[in-house]
């Protein structure tokens, strides 16, 4: 009998023991995991703290007014890109070439690739390899020709105010991807936000652009032999460069150099650089420069109207802010 009791009562110890030991494990594993997660959870309450910060709530300020800019400036793009002056000509090659179907009839055994020529396209001129390798070496020349652009005070006008809105449009774009640039550059978060909530950071200022892409014009000279062999393709693309050579081509081929268009023929991104220089690089309207905003955006604008008889003369040529030009009245402020 009271050997049992012994037995029972050794167990009974054992046991305790062996309940505590693992007592003793859990308790060391749970202040282990605690002081793993003690760093998460500060973390999260810095980040918590950071969010609600001032600091945090003037990046989001900042970047919700280059926002607004970039909209504008998207709006302003898609406004001009609408504009009929961005089409200066077209080819008639392959026009109905829609109204016919083509098949490779080949044998089996004698089918391959090829090269097919884009038919139908108002902007490409298929044409023989000669011309193709003449419209590399006098691509204005070629373009003018083939691409029935004629060579008169009206088509000068037209071209004369292509360049215009596409050195808007270039300076548009440049100046917001600069402001854009700064701004984003000025962005600097904490070390633990980059860290561990970069992605956070950046889903809770919301902000993500739509690039800016120029669609400048292009025209294309494109040969593909009979075979479908070989074909060789010259490309120009019409940037203020070009449009620039285009109005000084087309200039000294019209004669009355004095006239309304022959004027419009001198306004190049040359002419508007010294304008703005001039100008002091400063709003004749509101009177705000480049000094106050580095990044504010300048246009060439004509004091009296190229409608209302005006001419591309230095004296008749002012520096605006895009804004002001924007809303300046079509009507000539000198005309009752």
């Amino acid at each position: 009998m009271w050997r049992l009791f012994g037995l029972l009562t050794l167990f009974a110890f054992a046991v305790s023991l062996l309940v505590t030991y693992w007592q003793q494990i859990l308790a060391v594993a749970l202040v282990g995991f605690i002081l793993y997660k003690t760093p998460t959870i500060i973390r999260y309450f810095l980040k918590r703290r950071y969010f609600a910060s001032q600091e945090f709530q003037q990046y989001k300020v900042a970047l919700e007014g280059i926002t607004e800019e970039h909209n504008q400036i998207v709006a302003y793009a898609d406004e001009l890109l609408h504009d009929d002056s961005f089409i200066l000509g077209i080819s008639d090659s392959g026009r109905y070439a829609h109204l016919a179907t083509s098949t490779n009839t080949s044998e089996y055994n004698y089918r391959r690739d090829r090269n097919v020529a884009t038919l139908g396209a108002p902007n490409v001129h298929n044409c023989s390899l000669q011309t193709v390798r003449n419209a590399e070496i006098e691509p204005i020349k070629y373009v003018v020709k083939y691409f029935d652009i004629e060579v008169s005070e009206d088509s000068l006008a037209r071209i004369e105010k292509f360049g215009e809105n596409l050195s808007r449009l270039e300076n548009a774009v440049d100046n917001v991807n600069q402001r854009e640039l700064a701004v984003i550059q000025s962005i600097d978060p904490p070390s633990y936000i980059k860290s561990h909530f970069l992605v956070e950071f950046y889903q809770r200022l919301g902000f993500y652009l739509v690039p800016i892409e120029i669609p400048f014009p292009s025209y294309s000279f494109q040969y593909v032999s009979a075979g479908g062999n070989s074909s060789q393709q010259t490309d120009i693309e019409f940037k203020s460069e070009t449009i620039d050579a285009l109005t000084e081509w087309m200039s000294e081929r019209i004669k009355f150099r004095q006239s309304v268009a022959g004027q419009r023929a001198l306004m190049t991104k040359k002419l508007r650089e010294y304008i703005k220089e001039r100008d002091g690089h400063s709003c004749q309207n509101c009177g705000l420069s480049t000094r106050q905003e580095p990044n504010l955006l300048l246009e060439i604008d004509h004091i009296r109207p190229l409608s209302k008889g005006g001419m591309t003369t230095v004296n008749n040529l002012q520096t605006l802010c895009w804004r002001c030009n924007r809303t300046k009245s079509a009507k000539w402020n000198g005309e009752n």
